[in-house]
C-alpha cells in the first residue's frame, strides 16, 4: 500500500519543506506556505527506473537537427512565435479569463487545416460548449477532435492512440493526476502534469499548447517553475472592456523575446491587427489641448500611440494623480521634473494621464510626451496635430537618447507626420534622409519652447 507523506509547499514557487515555514526560503515570499498529501506511488518508481540512462557525449559530435516549423495561418502568432510551431515543442499561453486565449487557439486549430490531426483537450468546456464557439467562429477543419478529460493517464492513451499532430490542453490547472492525493490545480498537480506532457511530447515529437490562468498579479498560477519547464511562454493581454488584444512572448527557445503580435477582439473572433499605428490614432480628432502621439516599440514593432493629459485644479489640498496605461510612480517622478526644472507648479493641479485604446507603455521613450501633453493641458495650448514625441528624461531635465530610433521615424513619416522631436544624441547619429522636419532638443526646456511657446 502506498504511504501517505505530509509535506508543506510554497504556492508561489513549489519550494518543498517538512514543516510550515512563514516566510519561503526560495523566494522570500510570506504566508505561501500550504499543507498538501503526497502518495509515493512504488509503480511509477520502478517505471522511472527502467527508462534507459543517458550516456554523456562530447557535444562537438552530437549532430544538429534543423528545426521544424508549421506555420500557424496567423500572421500575427507566426510573428510572435519566431516564424511557427516547431516539431516536439511545448507552449504556454496565459492571459486573464475571457481575454481571448481559447477563442484564439480553436482559430489556430482551424488554421493549420492538412496538416495532421488536432486533438483538443477540454478540462473545463463541454463538447457542446466548444462546438458552440467552434460554430459562431467558423471552424471547419475535420482534423479536429474533442476530448473532455481531466485525468493525466486517459489523456495520455488518448494521445497514443490518435497520434496527432497538435495537442491543446485547456486548462492546465483544471487537470490532474492519481498518483498526488491533492486537488487539481494545485502547486504538485500542475508541476506533475506538466512534467508529464513534456516527456509525452519531446517522445513523440508532438506539438503540445497549454492554456492556463493568470493570478491577480498578471504571472500563470501555480509554480514558477512551469515556465521553467515549457520552450515558449506567451501571454495574452489587454483590457476586457477594449477590443485590443497584444500577445508577448516572454520566453522562446526557438525565437525572439522581442516580438509582439496584435489582435482586435471581434464577433467572429480574433483578427490580425497589420499596421497597429494606423488603428491606434485613427479615432484622433480636432486638436485639444494635452494630446500627443508618441512613438513606443513593442518588441521591434513600432507603435504610434496618443496619448492624453488633464490638469484642473485640486478642490481638496492633496493634488489628485491618475495613469492609466503608464506607470503612477513614473507619472510622479516626472511631474516633478516639470516642476522642478521647467519651473511649472502643478502641485496645485489635480493630474490625470490616459493611454489611449487601453494599451499599457512601459517603455521610458514615452517620457517627453507625457512632459509636453501634461504642459499643454495646464497651458491650454495644443500641440500640433502632425508632431510625433520620441525622448526620455531624466531627473536633471535632460533628454535621453532611445534605442531603434529610425524605425519610430520611419513609421512617423509612412503615416503621414511632419514633425519629429527627438533627443539631440540621437539627431547627430542618423544617417538616413527623411521628408519630415527632425528637431534635435537636449533637455525638456527646448522641447517646451519649440511646441508650446509662451502666450
Amino acid at each position: 500500500m502506498a504511504k501517505a507523506k505530509t509535506i508543506f509547499v510554497c504556492s508561489n514557487c513549489g519550494y518543498e519543506s517538512a514543516k510550515w515555514l512563514g516566510k519561503c526560503p526560495a523566494c522570500n515570499e510570506w504566508n505561501t506556505f500550504y499543507e498538501e498529501k503526497m502518495v509515493n506511488s512504488s509503480s511509477a518508481t520502478t517505471a522511472g527506473n527502467a527508462r534507459a540512462k543517458s550516456v554523456p557525449k562530447k557535444l562537438k559530435d552530437i549532430e544538429g537537427i534543423e528545426t521544424t516549423r508549421t506555420s500557424t495561418g496567423i500572421g500575427e502568432l507566426d510573428r510572435v512565435l519566431g516564424g511557427g510551431l516547431v516539431k516536439g515543442s511545448l507552449v504556454l499561453v496565459g492571459g486573464e479569463p475571457g481575454i481571448g486565449k481559447s477563442t484564439l487557439i480553436l482559430q489556430l486549430c482551424d488554421k493549420i487545416k492538412g496538416e495532421g490531426k488536432v486533438l483538443y483537450v477540454s478540462g473545463e468546456e463541454s463538447a457542446e460548449q466548444v462546438k458552440i464557439r467552434a460554430d459562431r467562429l467558423n471552424i471547419n477543419n475535420e482534423d479536429i477532435m474533442f476530448l473532455g478529460e481531466t485525468n493525466i493517464d486517459n489523456i495520455q492513451e488518448a494521445i497514443i492512440s490518435i497520434n496527432p499532430k497538435l495537442v491543446i490542453i485547456d486548462s492546465i490547472q483544471t487537470m490532474y493526476s492519481e498518483e498526488i492525493t491533492s486537488a487539481a490545480g494545485t502547486v504538485s498537480q500542475v508541476r506533475e502534469i506538466t512534467s508529464r506532457i513534456m516527456r509525452m511530447c519531446k517522445d513523440n515529437g508532438i506539438t503540445t499548447i497549454i492554456i492556463g490562468h493568470v493570478t491577480k498579479d498578471g504571472n500563470i498560477a501555480g509554480p514558477r517553475v512551469l515556465e521553467h519547464m515549457v520552450d515558449t511562454v506567451l501571454y495574452l493581454e489587454g483590457e476586457r472592456y477594449f477590443s485590443y488584444r497584444i500577445l508577448r512572448s516572454v520566453k522562446n527557445r526557438f525565437g525572439s523575446t522581442n516580438e509582439v503580435g496584435m489582435f482586435e477582439m471581434q464577433n467572429e473572433g480574433m483578427v490580425e491587427i497589420l499596421n497597429p499605428s494606423s488603428i491606434l490614432i485613427s479615432e484622433r480628432d480636432g486638436n485639444p489641448a494635452g494630446s500627443v502621439v508618441v512613438a513606443s516599440m513593442e518588441g521591434t514593432r513600432p507603435l504610434l500611440i496618443e496619448l492624453q493629459a488633464l490638469t484642473t485644479p485640486s478642490v481638496f489640498g492633496i493634488p489628485k494623480r491618475t495613469a492609466n496605461g503608464i506607470d503612477y510612480n513614473r507619472l510622479a517622478v516626472l511631474i516633478a521634473v516639470i516642476e522642478k526644472r521647467a519651473g511649472i507648479m502643478l502641485g496645485t493641479q489635480d493630474v490625470y494621464l490616459n493611454v489611449v485604446s487601453g494599451i499599457k507603455i512601459v517603455e521610458p521613450s514615452v517620457d517627453l510626451g507625457i512632459i509636453l501633453a501634461c504642459t499643454s493641458s495646464y497651458k491650454n495650448i495644443s500641440i500640433p496635430q502632425n508632431v510625433v514625441a520620441i525622448g526620455e528624461v531624466g531627473l536633471t531635465g535632460e533628454v535621453r537618447a532611445v534605442n531603434m530610433i529610425e524605425k519610430r521615424i520611419k513609421e512617423a513619416e509612412k503615416l503621414g507626420f511632419k514633425k519629429c522631436i527627438i533627443p539631440e544624441s540621437n539627431k547627430k547619429l542618423l544617417k538616413d534622409s527623411y521628408k519630415l522636419d527632425i528637431i534635435g532638443v537636449r533637455n525638456i526646456n527646448e522641447a517646451i519652447n519649440t511646441l508650446i511657446p509662451r502666450k
